[in-house]
């Protein structure tokens, strides 16, 4: 995934707008915004001309995402977001199982193939 920025006068140019929204084929998950809300730091899958890309978390963000883990981000918390948004991508567990225990190779098959999906979807690291 590739850590960035983007200008909340770039929003609608990178996002759309509620009637008209603009598929990136790749997941974007905001997780911190400047006080004055006027850029946004987010994680995505793919670069876009709206985006400023980052090799390390810039000063000057508070963290959004998940309110219980604090305002601080940095890299180890870009990185827990990664790992979170991954986690709960994944199909349930059920699905597996009871595949296996049916003995249901195109149930398996389909569980494996979602798991891989979030795997590209969702890519360590940053």
């Amino acid at each position: 995934m590739f850590l960035c920025s983007l200008a909340a006068n770039q929003y609608s140019n990178f996002f759309g707008t509620p009637d008209a929204p603009i598929p990136h084929g790749t997941a974007a998950v905001i997780i911190a915004q400047t006080p004055d809300c006027s850029s946004f730091l987010l994680l995505t899958g793919a670069l876009d001309p709206a985006l400023v890309q980052h090799g390390t978390v810039p000063d000057g963000y508070d963290f959004t995402y998940c309110q219980a883990w604090g305002l601080t981000i940095n890299d180890a918390v870009a990185n827990r977001v990664i790992q979170d948004v991954r986690k709960n991508a994944y199909p349930p567990m059920a699905d597996y199982l009871d595949g296996i225990a049916k003995a249901d190779e195109a149930q398996v098959q389909t569980y494996v193939a979602a798991c891989l999906a979030v795997k590209a979807l969702y890519p360590k690291g940053f």
